[in-house]
């Protein structure tokens, strides 16, 4: 099979092509524009590649109700230029080939569930924080969906006193994602997080907000792995901060064996930057396979 598939960003576009078995055979990247900029753009790559199928993992909010009337349409995203543009429909008008379609951190959840930090596991959150924060969750095996996907990514966390930075989220300012992202990072302290000084206590106040999400996950949810991506992840302290801050704050109200080794609990991502655009791929697979 050649399946085609895109990891739909919002600052650039990841376009693939692999197989069935998860091989990768090509990637092209594309900066998110405007759609009238960039899905030509996608639609060629795609069209010379003569893919079987296409598995996209969207940013979102995004439909993905088969029986809505706008299933495929992202919603109330950021970018404005993608607000309720149905990308789903322009793929299928010009590529004629089944595609399956979910959350970008969906995608990047599958991806690690059969090929990274997550196999044989049925339980799995996979957080990305980077340009936004997003969460992919599976449940028993099961990609999670309810009115909508989750959007956990914008949950509330509680601010510490300390703090007085109101947060950049448009819709909520100081959410998960007014805090902790990439963007926030920036207009909180002037710098790219990768120029911050390790001890800063910007990380702190990071690693706290996290793991505060982290905690409310884990009781409700008990997830088997939790795994942490995204570009803000990259900062090689932040890991070790998280953990020991998400023991700190269960504060051993929880006896799961998993805690008590949580450097195996709480991870990387094990597929090297690829779980987005090999989760894509068994999107992709799964369609064509229906």
């Amino acid at each position: 099979m050649r399946i085609g598939a895109l990891e739909a960003g919002g600052t650039k576009m990841v376009c693939g092509v692999g197989n069935e078995f998860g091989q990768i055979e090509c990637l092209e990247k594309f900066p998110t524009r405007t759609p009238e900029t960039t899905m030509p753009q996608m639609i060629s790559f795609f069209k010379e590649h003569k893919i079987e199928a296409l598995g996209i993992g969207c940013f979102g909010p995004i439909d993905l109700h088969k029986e809505s009337t706008t299933y495929g349409c992202i919603t109330s995203s950021p970018k404005e230029a993608w607000r309720n543009y149905n990308i789903l429909k322009e793929f299928s008008k010009e590529l004629a080939c089944p595609i399956g379609l979910d959350t970008d951190v969906n995608a990047a959840c599958l991806g690690e569930m059969e090929y990274g930090a997550a196999k044989n596991c049925k339980n799995v959150i996979y957080i990305t924080i980077g340009t936004g924060v997003g969460m992919g969750i599976c449940a028993e095996g099961t990609l999670l969906h309810g009115v909508m996907h989750p959007e956990a990514g914008h949950m509330f966390v509680k601010r510490l006193p300390s703090d007085s930075f109101e947060g950049t989220c448009p819709f909520h300012k100081d959410c998960l994602e007014g805090l902790v992202s990439g963007g926030a990072i920036g207009a909180r302290y002037g710098k790219k997080a990768y120029e911050i000084p390790v001890q800063d206590v910007a990380w702190t106040y990071t690693a706290h907000y996290i793991a505060e999400a982290i905690a409310n996950l884990i009781l409700t949810l008990e997830p088997e792995r939790i795994i942490l991506g995204g570009g803000v992840m990259e900062q090689e302290q932040l890991l070790f901060l998280i953990q020991k801050e998400v023991i700190s704050l269960l504060h051993g109200y929880l006896g799961i064996k998993q805690l008590h080794k949580i450097e195996d609990y709480i991870v990387r991502p094990g597929c090297k930057g690829d779980q987005g655009v090999l989760g894509a791929l068994l999107l992709g697979r799964n369609e064509l396979s229906k």
